[in-house]
């Protein structure tokens, strides 16, 4: 009995220790998405500073190519919304996999009671 509980057990830990992975890989995730939204919000400010009169460049590769100044505004923007959006499903399955590792963590205690039942009414086998 406290045989089949144990290798239960050591089952469900094996797949909260998986969730906690996946957990930290989205986090680290999102704290990059986090960098790069804050860096491009300070390109936003820095462009609404200009003028038409002012010169743009875009780095392609190792090259600095001219780019009108309302065409680096839209980029700028629409890789504002991109990155949002990407923040908003990364807290989407954040909290998904939170609720996940709770209801594992409730598993495995529950596990952990049954074991230690298991085997306090089996005091020959240890």
């Amino acid at each position: 009995m406290a045989d089949s509980i144990q290798k239960k057990l050591q089952g469900e830990v094996e797949k909260y220790q998986q969730l906690q992975k996946d957990l930290s890989k989205s986090m680290a995730g999102r704290q990059k998405l986090e960098a790069q939204l804050t860096e491009n919000n300070i390109v936003k400010e820095e462009l609404a500073l200009l003028d038409a009169s002012n010169a743009v460049y875009k780095l392609l590769g190792p090259v600095l190519v001219r780019q009108e100044l309302g065409e680096a505004r839209v980029t700028v923007g629409k890789r504002l919304d991109y990155i949002t959006a990407e923040i908003k499903r990364y807290e989407a399955q954040l909290q998904t996999l939170e609720g996940q590792a709770e209801r594992q963590r409730e598993t495995l205690s529950r596990l952990q009671q049954d074991f230690q039942r298991a085997q306090a009414g089996a005091p020959g086998k240890a």
